[in-house]
């Protein structure tokens, strides 16, 4: 007996890209949207797990919501002569009715009553004007821990000796939110820029009116990016020095 179709919404459908440097670890997003009346049991398998981490990587997805996942891709020694042959699988079911052990229901799920949808991995390289505008975001990124550095130096012994852990403890969480977010909107501008260059590239090749201002957009988009970053540095900054001044105050 054939298995049924799948009922979640993949975006994207077939292919999911990473793109490198391959240095650090380079997150893909996987939305996962049900459509239906009833919820969705799911699990995300990969054809190479020791090279993934993959968040979540099962869950529920209640009638008419949808869940990003994030995959992670561990660095790794980029060759752009080899082809990537990782593949990714997205397997799914109707949640019983007063459900109250998932593993339970994959194991006792019959072959036809699961959903399955594959997935394609792809590796792409930024071109060099991509690079030279990463290195400038980081830059300012670490200028910006080095200007807290300073702040910190500089301050009287007894002054930097009153910071408790738990303050230290903020400051760290509040910097690791900070980076996530600007690690967040680099994807965003990344996914911009890409659409925009496949607009592009369509628009010359029928000699559209509008590949001028397909141009603007992206330049647009990178001045955007940088400048969200340098936001997101000074945030941290003034976060530092404003919980420095205000043991002062006490």
């Amino acid at each position: 007996m054939a298995r049924p179709e799948q009922v979640l919404v993949l975006e994207p459908q077939h292919e999911l890209k990473f793109r490198g440097p391959f240095t650090d670890v380079v997150t893909a997003t996987l939305k996962l949207s049900n459509p239906t009346d009833r919820n969705v049991c799911f699990k995300v398998k990969t054809t190479a797990p020791r090279r993934y981490c993959v968040r979540p990587n099962s869950g529920i997805i209640d009638a008419g919501n949808s869940v990003n996942v994030s995959v992670m891709l561990q660095p790794f020694d980029y060759d752009p002569n080899e082809k990537s042959k990782h593949k990714f699988m997205v397997q799914s079911m109707l949640a019983p009715y007063g459900m109250t052990d998932m593993e339970g229901v994959w194991k006792e799920a019959k072959p036809e009553e699961l959903m399955d949808s594959k997935l394609r991995c792809a590796f792409e390289m930024p071109l060099e004007n991509d690079k030279s505008h990463e290195s400038e975001n980081n830059q300012t990124v670490y200028s910006s821990a080095s200007s807290v550095k300073t702040e910190l130096s500089a301050l009287p012994k007894s002054t930097s000796a009153s910071l408790d852990d738990g303050e230290v403890k903020k400051i760290m969480e509040e910097c690791k939110r900070l980076q996530m977010e600007v690690h967040r909107l680099r994807e965003e501008n990344k996914q911009i820029r890409e659409d925009d260059g496949l607009r592009k590239r369509k628009g010359t090749s029928v000699g559209s009116p509008h590949s001028s201002s397909s141009s603007a957009m992206a330049t647009s988009a990178m001045r955007d990016e940088g400048l969200s970053t340098r936001i997101l540095a000074l945030c941290v900054l003034f976060f530092v020095i404003g919980v420095i001044i205000g043991k002062l105050a006490l």
